[in-house]
């Protein structure tokens, strides 16, 4: 259910996060369990279950434009950085609320895992 969703709550402010950037349609806070110096996720404020779920698929360049901000805002958008969305388990997604990963800050090994 939506409501019980974490990152539903971090949208309501109901669960502090380190917030580092946010507009009309995204948020985007600091990965509590960070795997790189520069470790955020982007989320849309409406849940959305994975992106298998996407109807209007405006929402994942809302996401992407947002990404683009906090690259730039953390220093990161010209020595590199990955963003990546995790969908279902088999592609690693833990939190079933669409999300990207923006990790940056190190070299970034491939293949990913």
């Amino acid at each position: 259910m939506a409501n019980d969703c974490l990152f539903c709550r971090i949208v309501r402010k109901d669960i502090p996060a380190a917030i580092v950037a946010e507009d009309a349609h995204c948020i985007a806070f600091r990965d509590i369990s960070a795997q790189a110096p520069v470790h955020v996720l982007v989320i849309p404020r409406a849940h959305i279950s994975s992106l298998n779920d996407v109807v209007d698929h405006a929402v994942v360049a809302q996401m992407h434009a947002l990404a683009a901000q906090v690259v730039k805002a953390e220093g990161i958008d010209q020595r590199g950085f990955r963003a990546v969305i995790n969908t279902n388990e088999d592609g690693g997604q833990t939190v079933f609320h669409l999300h990207m990963h923006v990790l940056g800050g190190r070299r970034m090994s491939w293949p990913p895992g």
